[in-house]
């Protein structure tokens, strides 16, 4: 007897796995709106040099200020953002009145003045990361995504050491801490620190909520279930935009999207550890005691019962002897095939993830509100990956990852050409390179899993992943290209989908075929 026919003996589909996996998934709704929180939080509000301090100016109107001690931007006619005239251009009120290009202007000494129409604050007008310190909105992102690949790391030795339920616990608590702390941050530099802590537990818990929901349900429903929780994330994106679009204060946000983990905290308290954890790390008596547990919530007590020590360990052979064996991310590039596969696997991973970070984190440049395209950029996800599993499913996983890869590319290459002046066009190519990328995302998880053999698939899984998150963290400093060359990041994140769309063909086909246990087997496929 197998650990499968255990699990249906207990009930695999019954009321247990319904409300497990339901809770489960409710952390998930508002991981992406961590990821994404940048978006609402940093966005740049209009702004100007302050006036003059030591200047009575009250007898006229803000526009007559305004002309009188901020220059023009010549590329767009409106205030400049960052300089100053050194004194009052009386003369500019007059009708005839001149205006010089030599008048001597200053960077903003006395701070700015902000025009917050769409959010009430930011932490952009909070610290006036503007102007000499634009760059640093752009960091604060790549230091959130590095504090997920950090937890990536850490999480994931931590969770095979000491067990899925301990870290999912622990990964709840500094969910909620990090963003309240984060919340009431007094400076940038406090703020960076607990949304690093905050990436890292958003690691954690997605590592081990995804665990935790695979490890306690039948095969026959993981496609189904992995899915939903796809869809999760998806919803998560929508709801970010609802609950931003109703708390304008950057502090209040932070907070909102926060307090959530404290309730999935305290109910984490009631999952049952992960019956196979528990074998793989002689814990057996305390498995035996969970699938119990399990068969009575699922109304087969009496089956339950029959369970015992020797019939569970029987169930396991095959995994404790795998797991008594020494492997290690070397495995990976151990043989030809293999390191094909990593290699080709890591292109695809990185240019995804950086592809769509660069896209998402950057609403603003499309002049749209930047409620109603987050609304749009979450939306175009649902259809994306219905497109991309029906086409795994009659086209096959390689050419479906190409296609997807490729066509965001040349979406996002073709958005440069449109000028500016086209919103609707570049949106909706936008949203369609977008679309595209979401649906690389999905083939990626189910392609790398087939691809990898059990006995590395964690590593196999763990190492793409790291590879997404890296392009992660890289995709916001790209965009400060745009500084000295408009065009340039636009280009980078259409070149590089391409060219890992191209990398993909060299991947081997895996649909129909039978998943691979060891190395050998990869070989010989």
């Amino acid at each position: 007897m197998a650990f499968g026919d255990l699990l249906e003996q207990v009930g695999s589909t019954g009321r247990f796995q319904v409300l497990h996996v339901t809770l489960l998934c409710m952390p998930i709704l508002m991981m992406a709106s961590h990821n994404l929180l940048q978006n609402f939080v940093a966005s740049v509000p209009p702004h100007h040099c302050s006036v003059h301090r030591n200047l009575s100016l009250s007898s006229l109107s803000p526009e007559q200020v305004l002309l009188l001690t901020v220059p023009q931007d010549i590329k767009n006619s409106r205030p400049a953002r960052c300089l100053r005239y050194a004194a009052p251009q009386w003369q500019l009120l007059s009708e005839n009145g001149t205006y010089s290009p030599k008048v001597n202007s200053f960077t903003c000494r006395d701070g700015w003045e902000y025009s917050m129409t769409e959010m009430s604050s930011t932490i952009i007008s909070e610290w006036d990361l503007v102007c000499d310190l634009r760059s640093f909105k752009q960091m604060g992102q790549t230091i959130y995504m590095g504090g997920v690949l950090v937890g990536a790391v850490i999480f994931g030795g931590l969770s095979d050491r000491f067990g899925r339920r301990f870290l999912l616990l622990i990964s709840n608590l500094l969910m909620a801490v990090g963003g309240t702390c984060a919340a009431f941050s007094t400076s940038f530099s406090v703020f960076c620190l607990f949304r690093f802590i905050t990436g890292m537990a958003l690691s954690g818990l997605g590592l081990n909520s995804f665990s935790l929901i695979v490890e306690w349900i039948p095969t026959r429903v993981r496609t189904v279930v992995g899915t939903g929780t796809g869809y999760c994330y998806t919803m998560g994106q929508l709801i970010l935009a609802v609950v931003a679009y109703f708390i304008r204060d950057w502090r209040w946000l932070t907070l909102a999207v926060s307090v959530p983990f404290y309730i999935t905290f305290l109910y984490s308290w009631w999952f049952l550890e992960s019956a196979r954890w528990l074998v793989l790390n002689r814990k057996s008596e305390q498995a035996v005691k969970n699938l119990k547990t399990v068969a009575r919530i699922n109304g087969r007590r009496e089956e339950g019962d029959r369970i015992n020590l020797e019939m569970l360990q029987d169930s396991m052979k095959k995994e404790m002897s795998c797991s008594q064996g020494s492997y290690s991310v070397v495995d990976l590039l151990r043989t030809p095939t293999m390191r094909n596969i990593t290699i080709c696997l890591s292109a695809v991973w990185f240019s995804t993830s950086f592809a769509y970070y660069g896209l998402s984190m950057d609403l603003q440049k499309f002049g749209v509100d930047i409620y109603l395209i987050q609304v749009i950029f979450g939306a175009v996800d649902i259809p994306a990956k219905v497109v991309v599993t029906v086409s795994m499913s009659i086209f096959g996983r390689r050419p479906s990852q190409c296609a997807a890869l490729i066509l965001s590319g040349v979406t996002i290459l073709i958005n440069i050409l449109v000028p500016n002046e086209m919103q609707t066009v570049r949106t909706t190519l936008a949203v369609l390179g977008k679309g595209c990328l979401a649906a690389s995302f999905n083939c990626c998880y189910l392609y790398s899993g087939e691809l990898y053999p059990t006995i590395i698939r964690q590593n196999g899984m763990g190492w793409v992943s790291m590879m997404a998150r890296v392009g992660a963290m890289v995709a916001p400093m790209v965009l400060l290209l745009g500084e000295a060359v408009p065009w340039l990041p636009g280009f980078i994140y259409g070149v590089a989908p391409i060219l890992s769309g191209v990398v993909a063909i060299y991947l081997p086909e895996t649909l129909g075929a039978p998943l691979p246990d060891t190395i050998q087997d990869v070989d010989e496929r």
